[in-house]
């Protein structure tokens, strides 16, 4: 959505906030200056919080198709912006959209059920237990890795790339770029198997070679699945969700400083 073109003059928002002290003080005062609308009348979301209470607002309001203004409350704030309590309606006016599409996460478990979930950030694999998971991969029905030995793999969109993708050493993946990556945690074997970046219409599907013995859980985001046996993700075709943020620092900004941070 163009905030330009399709936000109205006065928008009606919703406004969303994590259950800390400074998160639900401003949101007493945010309402009190603009009014307060349920997500399904507004014509924007303001969520109060950190990172991932963003992720959780997208998870509970993303099927409302409203656009998503954040402001940091959190620890983290990757996906927000600034916290400013003046000047609302014209920073929503003047934000720059970036449309997410999140991933389609398909988990199948040793007792046969068959758990569907999205991600906005990444799909991770791990293992539950001491001993190392060993999963075989395959790209579009093909197996490209017959034995992956590893503490966890994971996919990750652009947007989350910057997250636990990046901490295990994955790539930073600007926006827009369509594809997603796909990143070993801990590999130890093939040891010089960093990885790979992949169209994101492509078909993953995870494996696991010893469920019993060598028990696995996957988590879109925050939603676990334990004693997996296999997982399939693919980028969503017909989802989507759009961020706002302030031009003067807007996510490809963000994700170009992460790449040149010094510390």
């Amino acid at each position: 959505m163009s905030p330009e073109k399709q936000m109205p003059a006065t928008p009606r928002v919703a406004f969303l906030a994590s259950p800390s002290e400074d998160a639900q003080a401003a949101l007493a005062e945010l309402v009190q200056r603009h009014g307060e609308h349920p997500p399904e009348e507004a014509d924007v979301l303001v969520a109060l919080g950190g990172d991932g209470f963003m992720l959780q607002t997208l998870h509970r309001h993303a099927g409302l198709g409203k656009p998503v203004y954040g402001m940091k409350l959190g620890t983290v704030g990757f996906l927000m912006n600034h916290l400013r309590l003046d000047d609302l309606v014209a920073r929503i006016h003047a934000a720059e959209p970036a449309v997410l599409h999140p991933l389609e996460m398909v988990a199948e478990t040793e007792s046969g059920a068959t758990v569907g979930s999205l991600a906005y950030n990444e799909v991770s694999l791990l293992r539950q237990t001491r001993q190392a998971a060993h999963l075989s991969i395959a790209l579009n029905g093909q197996v490209r890795l017959e034995e992956l030995i590893c503490d966890g793999v994971l996919v990750a969109t652009p947007a989350g790339s910057t997250a636990y993708n990046f901490s295990a050493h994955g790539p930073i993946l600007p926006l827009g770029t369509q594809v997603v990556a796909l990143t070993p945690i801990a590999a130890f074997r093939p040891r010089r198997w960093r990885g790979a970046v992949l169209r994101a219409d492509t078909e993953v599907c995870f494996r696991v070679l010893d469920p019993y013995k060598r028990p696995v859980s996957a988590t879109a985001d925050s939603h676990e699945v334990r004693d997996i046996v296999q997982v399939t993700i693919r980028e969503s075709h017909d989802r989507s969700v759009t961020l706002l943020f302030d031009p003067e620092h807007n996510l490809d900004d963000r994700m170009l400083t992460e790449q040149f941070a010094s510390g």
